[in-house]
């Protein structure tokens, strides 16, 4: 099995770096200091923005543009351009990853709640079932098919080589194919459509929640690791600047916490939140003794 790395990527990153250079000539040196570009992928994330972080940067005297991708590619192009001034979509690996080979002075702000990866299907109730030769579709970008494939790895469908990296394992680390499934690495957004064709499919959590599906429908679902908890990214001389600093105390707050519980209650918390939602029970008045 081989990955499927084709010409058709050098040509999407290709437009997008034309898009984004149009873009981001026509407007980033008029904007105003007080704006700040958003961009996001569609569904959960976009919407802590809209629930959570937009009104809270809105009283501090920010007006706050959403711009929403469908893709992995453009969002950092976007960002370290300038026609955006932070983006949440990716974890750490991707990140780093994308930023090193494509040379981008963007870096890591703040953690934020994740959904997790979780594998579906619309025609099994179980992961028993699973035959010979079933079709199990996964993410094609790298590090994302890393993680469904250590979930595989784990469900003994398939058996990855001695000593293999988790954070960079692909098709050429499995040592056996022990279900003797058929992957189908795909674009992530096409993932859940994939889920009318395949047995089982790996949907990243930001795709499942826009297309309708539900955590709690996943047959399996990953324990995540701070690797791939997703991110604020900003550009890298902008970490230290007001406007990075609001948007990170924005996700630190008690008030988005709040937000949290009540809007994405099944997400992976943060490590700041975990901190924050224990001092919250400390504070809280022992129940009288009856």
């Amino acid at each position: 099995m081989t990955h499927p790395i084709t010409d058709r990527r050098r040509v999407l990153t290709a437009v997008a770096l034309a898009a984004v250079a149009l873009v981001s000539s026509a407007s980033v040196h008029a904007r105003d200091p007080k704006e700040i570009v958003i961009g996001t992928s569609a569904g959960p994330y976009a919407d802590q923005v809209k629930l959570g972080i937009k009104p809270l940067l809105e009283k501090k005297g920010y007006k706050v543009r959403l711009v929403e991708f469908n893709d992995y590619i453009q969002p950092n192009f976007a960002l370290a351009e300038g026609s955006l001034d932070a983006n949440i979509f990716q974890h750490s690996v991707y990140l780093n990853k994308f930023a090193t080979e494509n040379r981008l002075a963007i870096s890591e702000l703040v953690k934020v709640p994740t959904a997790p990866i979780a594998i579906y299907s619309k025609r099994h109730k179980t992961l028993t079932e699973v035959k010979e030769g079933a079709t199990v579709a996964l993410p094609n970008d790298p590090t994302n098919q890393a993680r469904a494939l250590v979930m595989l790895d784990q469900l003994g469908w398939i058996r990855l080589r001695e000593r293999f990296d988790p954070v960079r394992a692909s098709e050429r680390d499995i040592a056996a194919n022990v279900r003797k499934i058929r992957l189908i690495p795909l674009e992530a957004a096409q993932l859940p459509r994939s889920l009318q064709d395949a047995d089982y499919a790996f949907v990243n959590g930001n795709y499942a929640l826009a297309s309708g599906l539900k955590l709690r429908d996943a047959l399996k679902t990953e324990k995540i690791s701070d690797h791939y908890a997703n991110l604020v990214a900003v550009r890298t001389a902008d970490r230290d600047k007001p406007f990075a600093r609001d948007i990170a105390a924005a996700y630190r707050s008690r008030e988005f916490l709040d937000i949290t519980n009540l809007h994405f209650a099944d997400y992976a918390k943060t490590d700041y939140q975990l901190k924050l939602a224990q001092a919250q029970r400390a504070q809280q008045p022992a129940s009288p003794v009856r």
